[in-house]
């Protein structure tokens, strides 16, 4: 069975992959990893950068973003295996790294970014710059 790997982290445009992800998925007969990635919060002090500590598990936090996703996206199509998978790391990185021996690699065009506002995200150039597969980058849906 084939394999698409779509990102999400949880901005309009990373849902919209997802939607798209799945439809493709659907009509290919094809396996999809929905994947989310997370790191520990960072704080900048004068003269050093420090991580806080967790208040929560944030692993399981975004397990449950996750899965609320695939869930209003409609992933309990007939005959379809979503796999989500949540790591913890950089977001370019865990997406090329799960891409590696997929067939597709579906992102939004741009994602929860400091700088929202610029044509594509970071992560969405660096993954469409290094993917070991194909890359469909999906808008964020209209507004009316």
């Amino acid at each position: 069975m084939k394999r698409i790997v779509v990102g999400v982290d949880g901005s309009e445009s990373s849902i919209a992959a997802l939607r798209w992800a799945l439809e493709e998925a659907q009509l290919r007969g094809d396996s999809i990893e929905v994947i989310s990635a997370w790191t520990y919060p960072i704080v900048a002090v004068p003269g050093a950068v420090v991580p806080l500590e967790p208040l929560a598990d944030q692993g399981a936090d975004a397990l449950a973003h996750l899965q609320h996703a695939i869930d209003t996206c409609g992933a309990d199509r007939s005959g379809l295996t979503v796999n989500p998978i949540v790591q913890e790391g950089d977001a370019a990185r865990v997406l090329l790294e799960a891409a590696k021996d997929a067939d597709l690699l579906v992102v939004g065009a741009r994602g929860h970014g400091a700088i929202a506002g610029f044509l594509l995200g970071s992560v969405t150039q660096h993954v469409t710059r290094h993917a070991p597969c194909p890359v469909a980058v999906i808008p964020s849906p209209a507004r009316s």
